[in-house]
Parts: C-alpha cells; sequence; structure tokens
C-alpha cells in the first residue's frame, strides 16, 4: 500500500507540494472529520479555492452521510508519510521551469488573488472596458472567441457587444457549474476570473491595428487557445471545480460560439 502510493506521489507531486493542499491533508489527519465551514477558516482561503483543493485532493478524502470531510485509507497514509518526512524527493526539486511557465500562462497567481474579488474587481472591468474600446477603434465585430473585421456596428454598439458577450459567458458559465456539478455562489469571484480571462481577446484588437489580415489571423488562433485554458482555470478558481471538469465548461462555450456563428452565416 505505502509502495503505491509512494507512486502516486510522485505522479501527483504538483498537486501536493501546494501549501494548501498539504494543510488540508495535516488538518484532517489531526481531526477524525471536519467540516467545510471549519475547513475553511482553518486555511483561510474563499469557498471556490477550498472547493477546488478538496476536488484536486479527492482521491485521498471522503465525505460521510452529515457531509463532514475525513481522510480515506490513501489519506490516512499519505498523512502518515507527511508526519514523519517519509516524502518522496520528487516533492522536494525546487519548480521546474515548465511548471513555472504553465503557472503564469494559466495566470494562477493572479486568479489566487480573486479570493477576495473586490480588490481585482476594478481591474477585470479596466480589461473588459480595453477589450471593447480597442474593438470599437479597430472596427472589429466581436463575439467572445473570434473577431470579424470592417463592423457594420456604430462606434458605442460594438463597445457593448463586447461587453455583453463576456457578460453572457459569465452567465452561461454559472448556469452550467449548476447543472453539471452543483456549484452555487461565489458569483463575485468568478466575474472577476471571467473578466480577467478575456486579457488576450482585450489585446488583440490594438495587435490587429499594425500588422496584416494574414498575420493577424495566426496571433487570433494562438490567443483563442490562450483564451480557452483562460477561461478553464478562471472556472477553477471562481467555481473551485478541477481543470479537466472546468475545460469541459469552456470547450462547450467555445463550439456554441462558433455554432451561432456558423448559423448567423459568420464562416463563409
Amino acid at each position: 500500500m505505502v509502495n503505491y502510493l509512494m507512486e502516486d506521489l510522485s505522479r501527483y507531486y504538483t498537486l501536493l507540494r501546494d501549501p494548501a493542499r498539504r494543510k488540508i491533508i495535516e488538518t484532517l489527519g489531526t481531526q477524525e472529520k471536519i467540516g467545510f465551514k471549519e475547513l475553511r477558516e482553518a486555511l483561510g482561503l474563499g469557498v471556490g479555492t477550498v472547493y477546488y483543493h478538496l476536488d484536486m485532493l479527492s482521491d485521498f478524502i471522503t465525505q460521510d452521510k452529515q457531509r463532514k470531510y475525513r481522510l480515506n485509507d490513501r489519506g490516512q497514509t499519505l498523512y502518515k508519510i507527511l508526519k514523519e518526512g517519509n516524502v518522496p524527493a520528487t516533492l522536494e526539486i525546487s519548480e521546474a521551469f515548465s511548471h513555472r511557465v504553465a503557472k503564469w500562462l494559466f495566470l494562477s497567481p493572479v486568479f489566487a488573488k480573486t479570493v477576495k474579488p473586490l480588490r481585482l474587481l476594478p481591474v477585470s472591468i479596466a480589461i473588459l472596458l480595453i477589450g471593447a474600446l480597442g474593438s470599437a477603434y479597430a472596427n472589429l465585430d466581436s463575439t467572445l472567441f473570434f473577431y470579424f473585421p470592417y463592423s457594420a456596428y456604430s462606434f458605442t454598439s460594438i463597445i457593448a457587444l463586447y461587453v455583453f458577450h463576456w457578460i453572457g459567458l459569465f452567465l452561461f458559465a454559472e448556469l452550467f457549474t449548476y447543472l453539471l456539478y452543483r456549484r452555487v455562489g461565489n458569483d463575485l469571484q468568478l466575474f472577476t476570473c471571467i473578466s480577467i480571462a478575456s486579457f488576450p481577446m482585450a489585446v488583440f484588437p490594438y495587435i490587429y491595428i499594425f500588422i496584416s489580415d494574414a498575420i493577424s489571423q495566426y496571433i487570433l488562433f494562438a490567443f483563442q487557445i490562450w483564451g480557452l485554458l483562460l477561461v478553464s482555470a478562471a472556472l477553477c478558481f471562481g467555481k473551485g471545480i478541477r481543470l479537466d471538469k472546468s475545460i469541459v465548461i469552456s470547450l462547450t462555450a467555445m463550439y456554441l460560439n462558433m455554432a451561432i456563428l456558423f448559423l448567423l452565416g459568420r464562416f463563409a
């Protein structure tokens, strides 16, 4: 059992090296069981962030009939290993360059600060407005992950539509996280995260102004992928679901975006 768990530790070293997750294991190890509220107070983290870490540690924890969290057999063995200091060397190595790149690619340090969403709410609104103004100045029709040149709308209409589309994505994410995973609440943090996730699409119009149409298509494609990853990360932090679950919602949003545009005849 221990050898099997040691292999798990090596496989999940990037997950378990997070101090919040290590603290969850240690807290549950010292108590027979604990409720969500008490665990959140012990961690000092936001609702969505705690749910996210619990979801990531789902192989090691369980809930009883009173919805109290406790360690399962694997979690108990993991706690014993951590307590005795018998941690695999892979957990002690310094952060690899690829991990640092991935962390910033997903803007994880920024999203982590949305635990107190009011602090970053002005920044997130500013990103939306920057994207809206850029679309208007570049005369681009924006529909979430897509842009079309030579808009027939007025300057103010382009601004309004840009903001409307991203608010629509926020509402869509709210609905689908409830339908699929029964996650409710934490609305302001999710809105802040979704707005921050719009950053690549907000920047694109300013690049488009200075480059040719041919080159802009390649840049737009790269930004679409980046934006999709950021929306997935926004759902992780805003609703506390794992990346493999959040990407289902972000991909669904992307495909619906494409389907609507196809039905409207925007794809030639």
